[in-house]
This record gives structure tokens, C-alpha cells and sequence, in this order.
């Protein structure tokens, strides 16, 4: 097994930036409480799948086309919460986002162009942990705006081991299971970053598929049905519209003419690869039951962000609907978790960072704002919690269209009955859903009279929300009362 040590030693490192991490563990310890006499700290093992809708597993679609056994088996021990939302449906910001727990806007990430955050300011997740005393690892996909080759950036120890098959999840499972046979004398934290379902991306595009085939699609009567959304919605932000249009421009989306037929056959392969990645957590789950550690670890799964897979005619991700932002989440700690499910709005770019540290005895860090799932997962009491979450993109994966290449900013508050959104460009710029009678999003009401008051509301959630987390592009999306904004002509925005 190959394995990359931390931390590197302190004649490699600059003293400005020994000195910045040593004040960082200090602080992590001044924040920690220690447990109970007798009662031991919980090892935290945070599984995540890349690309994966919210409900693809079978434990919430039943089994007649999927089956995801790896994961029903933490549903059945844990707290699985189904209004969980990625802070931006986009890989780099979402991840960005997760193990800083601050807000896209915040880290500075926003697209999955080239970003690097500056760990003085804002530290990962793998330092705070190793501050409580913690060994923390981690495995599988990165794509973080961290420098993976130097664990004083981020606190992990990097693993890495080899597979039969060399496909990367197969990878990944390897040296996740491996870490977990090793002896430890401490808590430890383990990241199992998986890449499936994100091959979905190469499937629509009939590229050859990372983590390898899947065979041909069977008999149509055999597939998925297609989506009940699989139209645009009445109604549409044109600027949705024009970025869908810029989308099918591109061979990166190559599904503008797909048939209701094709985007069966496209869902039948979608389930496929998340079966696939489902079968290397089984591998990961079943290491930690064999080691003796299952009753002594909390396990977090969740996904960065979802795949419309047909919804509205998109596929992948990166806009607003839910298909896209919302995730899968599931929360279980053998024997103290509550079974069942939980409705309350969680944002994971926020929430997990501050859920980890309450595991680990650790008060929340100064400067993030996400609340601790770890009460609900519990099945404790919580008499307050937020009314609403923020969702945040910037879509410029498309290609041109009328003379130009357009590009979209947005911004999302999902409260308990409503959806909001509203873009910096467009004739038609916010969108209103309401989510009890219409959770597929067919129907756009942010102009109908009767809902003015519900909109203005959403609005002010949205300033709210600025105003707290210093969001400076909520001020030119509600400025002038939204009014009609077109996207510059011929302009690259």
C-alpha cells in the first residue's frame, strides 16, 4: 500500500506557515470538551458519492430499478434526511464548500476553474479534526481548491492503494478498507471520496466510462420510465432557457434531441453506475463491521450535488433544480442514531463540518455558520432550527448561442413550502414553485398576483441572508425590484 505521511517535516515548511498551523491546533484544542468519564469518542467515516440524485437508492424508489444495499444499510440504522441540499450543484465549489464549511461566495469558489484557498484563512476539515486529536485520511476523488501534495494545507493523510480491476472506485474502496484493518490508537476520521455515479456524464456522451462498462441497454419495457418532468416547466427564467440552449451546444451535453426513449435508456445506465459505486461502500462497510469498529464510528453519506438525468430536458448538474441540488444524506452511529427520516432543511456545505466537531467533542469553529445535524440524527430534541437555505451557482459550462456565450448567475432559498430563485440576467429572472403541490417544478408563479406576497417574503430572506454572510451578488440580483436585465448581445459574460 502506498501512503503519503503527515505532516511533512518542519524543515520543509516555511516558520510562518509552522507557526499558523500550530495556532490552528491550539485553537482546535481550546474549542474541545472532553468526553464523559468512560465514554469514548466516536471514529467519523464520511462517505461521498459524486453526482447522485437525492432518491437513486432503493431504499426511497423500492427495488424495481435499482438496488443499492450499501446504502439502505445505513438508512435502516440511521437518520436519513430528505431536504438536504448542496450549497452549489457543481463539483469544486460543493466540495470547496464541505470541508471549509463556509458558502461558495465565501471560499471563493464558484466554478470548477482554477481556485486555490489560502488554508491561513479558511482551514479544512482534516485540521480542525487533527486539532481535536484526531488522525484524519483520506481517499479517492480530491478536487479540492486545496494542494493535495501538502497535508499541511489541509490536515489528511493522503492513501492510496491498488485494485484487481484498476478502476478508480475500486481504488478507492481498496485503500479505505485497508486504513480501516490498520491498528489505531486514536480516533481517526476517514474521507471515502468516490467518483460514481459521476460517469454518467461520459454515458450520455457515449464516451468509454471511468470506472468501466456497463453493457447495453435492455428492452425498452425493461427500462425507467422517463422523467414526469421531462419538459421545461411553464413559465421558465429565460435565462434557464438560454443556458439549457447554450448547454446543447456543446458536445459536453450532447442530449438536446434526445427522445423520451433515449432518456430511458440514459436512466437505465444512470442506475447502473450508481449500483456500481453502491457495491464499493458495501466493500468499505463491511471492513468496518470486520474490524470491530461499526459501533464506535458515526458515518456520514452524502453526494456534492445531484444529476437532473432528464429532468426539464437537462442532464448533469449545476442548475437549480432539485434534481440537481439536492443530495443524498443519510447520518447513522450504530445504536444511537434515530431510524427514520427527517424533513428538516440541511445545507451540506455548511452543516457537515459543524456535525463532525460535535461528534468529536468540538465546538463549533469560530466563523462558520452551519448548524450541527447531530441532535436530529440522535433523535434529540431541537426546538429551533432555520427557516430556510440558501443554494448558490454560476453556470458557464455551455457554448455559444445568438452570437454569444452566456453565462448565469443565481441564487436559491428553499423554505419549508417555497422555492425562490432569481439570475443576474433575463427578461424573466426569478422563479416561484410551490413545493407541497408541485415538487417536480413544472410550473414557474413568481408573476401570478396571488403569490406576490409569498415572492417579496423570499426576497427578503434573500437580503437577510446577504446581510449576514456578506453576500455582495444579492444586491445586484434584487436590484430595481428584479427588473428585466437581457444578457449583454455578443457579450462573453
Amino acid at each position: 500500500m502506498k501512503m503519503i505521511r503527515w505532516p511533512h517535516s518542519a524543515i520543509m515548511r516555511p516558520a510562518s506557515t509552522i507557526l499558523f498551523f500550530g495556532i490552528c491546533l491550539l485553537s482546535s484544542l481550546a474549542l474541545y470538551t472532553p468526553p464523559a468519564c468512560g465514554e469514548q469518542r466516536p471514529n467519523l467515516l464520511l462517505i461521498m458519492t459524486d453526482q447522485q440524485l437525492a432518491d437513486a437508492m432503493s431504499c426511497r424508489m423500492g427495488n424495481a430499478f435499482i438496488k443499492t444495499p450499501a446504502m439502505d444499510s445505513l438508512a435502516r440504522q440511521g437518520m436519513l434526511f430528505t431536504r438536504a441540499y448542496t450549497p452549489n450543484p457543481l463539483c469544486m465549489p460543493a466540495r470547496a464548500s464541505i470541508f471549509t464549511g463556509r458558502y461558495p461566495h465565501e471560499t471563493g469558489v464558484t466554478t470548477n476553474g482554477k481556485a486555490s484557498i489560502d488554508p491561513s484563512r479558511l482551514p479544512c476539515m482534516g485540521t480542525y479534526l487533527r486539532g481535536a486529536g484526531y488522525d484524519a485520511a483520506y481517499c479517492g476523488k480530491w478536487h479540492l481548491a486545496f494542494s493535495r501534495r501538502d497535508q499541511t494545507a489541509h490536515g489528511f493523510e493522503m492513501i492510496e492503494a491498488d485494485a484487481p480491476d484498476g478502476r478508480r472506485d475500486s481504488k478507492t474502496a481498496a485503500a479505505a478498507v485497508e486504513y480501516l484493518r490498520r491498528p489505531h490508537d486514536k480516533p481517526f476520521l476517514l474521507v471515502a471520496s468516490f467518483l460514481g455515479p459521476h460517469d454518467a456524464c461520459e454515458l450520455a456522451r457515449g464516451q468509454n466510462l471511468p470506472c468501466g462498462p456497463i453493457g447495453d441497454p435492455p428492452p425498452l419495457e425493461q427500462c425507467p420510465p422517463a422523467p414526469a418532468n421531462l419538459e421545461v416547466p411553464e413559465n421558465e427564467t429565460d435565462g434557464v432557457a438560454l443556458l439549457r440552449r447554450s448547454c446543447h451546444a456543446t458536445k459536453t451535453f450532447p442530449v438536446g434531441n434526445f427522445s423520451a426513449d433515449k432518456w430511458r435508456q440514459l436512466r437505465w445506465g444512470y442506475y447502473r453506475v450508481v449500483e456500481r459505486v453502491d457495491t464499493q461502500i458495501g466493500k468499505v462497510l463491511a471492513a468496518l463491521r470486520e474490524a470491530g469498529l461499526e459501533e464506535n464510528t458515526a458515518v456520514i453519506f452524502t453526494s456534492d450535488h445531484g444529476e437532473c438525468a432528464g429532468a426539464h430536458r437537462f442532464n448533469q448538474k449545476t442548475v437549480l433544480y432539485d434534481e440537481s441540488a439536492r443530495i443524498p444524506l443519510i447520518i447513522t452511529y450504530k445504536g444511537r442514531t434515530k431510524v427514520g427520516t427527517s424533513d428538516r432543511l440541511a445545507n451540506i456545505g455548511v452543516d457537515i463540518l459543524p456535525t463532525m466537531c460535535d461528534f468529536a467533542g468540538l465546538a463549533t469553529p469560530k466563523g462558520l455558520s452551519g448548524r450541527s445535524l447531530r441532535p436530529i440524527a440522535l433523535g434529540q430534541a431541537v426546538e429551533e432550527w432555520r427557516d430556510y437555505v440558501v443554494v448558490q451557482n454560476h453556470m458557464i459550462q455551455g457554448g455559444p448561442v445568438e452570437g454569444f456565450k452566456p453565462t448565469l448567475q443565481g441564487r436559491m432559498v428553499r423554505t419549508d413550502r417555497f422555492k425562490y430563485c432569481v439570475y443576474d440576467y433575463g427578461n424573466r429572472r426569478e422563479s416561484l414553485v410551490d413545493m407541497q403541490a408541485d415538487p417536480l417544478e413544472t410550473k414557474n408563479l413568481a408573476r401570478q398576483p396571488e403569490y406576490r406576497d409569498v415572492l417579496v417574503q423570499h426576497r427578503r430572506l434573500l437580503q437577510t441572508f446577504a446581510a449576514k454572510h456578506d453576500d455582495a451578488l444579492v444586491d445586484l440580483l434584487l436590484a430595481d425590484d428584479v427588473a428585466s436585465r437581457p444578457f449583454p448581445a455578443g457579450k462573453d459574460r
